[in-house]
C-alpha cells in the first residue's frame, strides 16, 4: 500500500527566478533571509540535502545527503498561494490572477453591499493587522464590513465576532465567491475575523474561498482512481474542495504536524496533501525575521518524528508555493524558486537533478508513482531518475 506524504512549507522560497525583476522582487532570497537569524537552526533539513539544492548557499552543503532533491522554476505567471499550489498540482497558468492595487471597482462593491445589507468600508490595499487598527473602530460602531486587498489576488473581509456572527461573515465570503468570477475573479476570497477591545486582535476561525481550479489536477485525478487525497491545512479552501477525499482544519504549523502524523497511522493509499502556512501569514508578511527562523527551526525539530511515521513504500515530499522575504521592505509575495527534498526507503540518497522547469513535475512524479498516467496534466515524472 503505498502514500505519498506531500507538505508544502507556504512561502520558503530559496531565490530570486530570473523573471523577478518583472515582479519588482529583486534580491528577495527567503531561506536565506530567514538564515540571518541566530535562531535559524535546520541540522535536520541540511541532513536530508536542503542546502545541496543548486543556488542555496545560505549553509554548507552536507558530504552524504540521505534524501534527493532540486530546485523547482515556477512555470505559471504570478507568485500567490493559489497559483503556487495549482502548478504543484499540474495546471500551469499562462495568466496571473486579477490583483486591485486601487481597489475594487465600484460596481462590484455596491453588489456585495446589496447583498449582504452592509455598507462597505476601506477598499485598499493593507496589512491585514493595521486595517482593525485602522477601519475596526468604525466597523464595530457602523457595522460596515471591512473589504480590503493586498498585492496578492484575494478580496479580504474583515469583521468583529461580536458584531458579525462567524456563520453571517463565512455566508458574506460565499457571496463575495459567486460574485468574483471574470474579471472580478480573484485566487481567494478570505474571512478575517477579529476578537476583543481595541486593538482588536484576529481570531483563528480564517477562512479561504477559492476559485475552482480551471483543468483537471493530480488531485482528481488521485480520486478517479480510487485512491484517497487528505489534506491538512488550508489545502481544502485553495482547492475549493475538489479531489479532496478527506479534510482537517489547523491552528497552526505545529498543529498541521500533529494531524498529518496522525493521518499516517491510517491505513490508506494515495496522497497526504499539507500546507503548512506560518511562515507565510505570520512571518513573511510581517516582516518578521526571527520569527519566520524560529518557524523554520520547529519544523526542522520535527523530521525525526515525520521520517519515523514512513512505512517501506512512502515517499515524502517537502516543497514551497512562492516565496515571502521577510528583509526585503516589500511585505508581498515574491517571486522565487522553491526547494524539493525527496525521500523515502526506495528513494535514492544524494540524488541532485538541479533546476525543473515546473512546479507541475510533483504532480506528474506522484501520479507515476502510483503508476497512473498524468495525460490531462501538465510536468514530467522525476520517478525514474529518484527510485532504486
Amino acid at each position: 500500500m503505498k502514500r505519498a506524504f506531500l507538505i508544502v512549507l507556504d512561502s520558503v522560497g530559496i531565490g530570486e527566478m530570473p523573471d523577478a525583476a518583472d515582479y519588482m522582487d529583486e534580491g528577495s532570497n527567503t531561506l536565506k533571509a530567514a538564515s540571518t537569524s541566530e535562531y535559524f537552526n535546520m541540522p535536520n533539513m541540511a541532513e536530508l540535502g536542503l542546502f545541496n539544492i543548486e543556488g542555496v548557499d545560505c549553509r554548507p552543503a552536507v558530504e552524504n545527503p540521505t534524501a534527493a532533491v532540486a530546485r523547482m522554476h515556477e512555470a505559471s505567471k504570478g507568485k500567490d498561494t493559489t497559483i503556487g499550489h495549482w502548478e504543484i498540482s499540474g495546471i500551469i497558468s499562462e495568466k496571473p490572477l486579477p490583483t486591485f492595487p486601487d481597489g475594487f471597482p465600484k460596481e462590484l462593491l455596491d453588489k456585495l453591499s446589496e447583498a449582504t445589507g452592509r455598507r462597505i468600508i476601506c477598499n485598499k490595499p493593507y496589512s491585514g493587522t493595521e486595517v482593525i487598527k485602522d477601519y475596526g473602530r468604525e466597523h464595530v460602531e457602523t457595522g460596515a464590513l471591512i473589504v480590503y486587498t493586498s498585492a496578492d489576488s484575494v478580496l479580504q473581509i474583515a469583521a468583529h465576532e461580536d458584531i458579525v456572527p462567524i456563520d453571517e461573515l463565512y455566508r458574506y465570503c460565499d457571496i463575495a465567491r459567486e460574485l468574483c468570477v471574470g474579471e472580478w475573479g480573484v485566487g481567494r476570497i478570505i474571512a478575517r475575523p477579529f476578537e476583543g477591545e481595541y486593538p482588536y486582535k484576529r481570531t483563528t476561525n480564517r477562512h479561504d474561498y477559492s476559485l475552482e481550479p480551471p483543468k483537471t489536477t493530480m488531485l482528481d485525478i488521485l480520486i478517479n482512481n480510487g485512491l484517497a487525497v487528505k489534506a491538512v491545512g488550508k489545502i481544502n479552501d485553495i482547492f475549493a474542495g475538489k479531489g479532496i477525499s478527506d479534510m482537517v482544519r489547523t491552528q497552526n504549523n505545529m498543529d498541521g504536524v500533529d494531524k498529518m502524523l496522525d493521518y499516517s497511522k491510517e491505513d490508506f493509499e494515495g496522497l497526504c496533501f499539507v500546507n503548512l502556512v506560518d511562515y507565510d501569514m505570520l512571518y513573511g508578511h510581517r516582516n518578521d525575521v526571527e520569527g519566520y527562523a524560529k518557524a523554520l527551526t520547529a519544523f526542522d525539530e520535527r523530521i525525526p518524528e515525520i521520517l519515523a511515521m514512513l512505512k517501506d513504500d512512502d515517499i515524502l515530499m517537502i516543497t514551497a508555493d512562492h516565496g515571502c522575504d521577510p528583509i526585503t521592505p516589500s511585505t508581498d509575495h515574491s517571486r522565487e524558486y522553491t526547494p524539493l527534498v525527496m525521500y523515502g526507503k526506495n528513494i535514492k540518497a544524494g540524488v541532485n537533478l538541479g533546476t525543473r522547469k515546473t512546479f507541475a513535475d510533483i504532480a506528474m512524479t506522484i501520479l507515476d508513482y502510483f503508476n497512473i498516467k498524468g495525460d490531462e496534466i501538465e510536468g514530467t515524472s522525476m520517478l525514474d531518475e529518484i527510485t532504486k
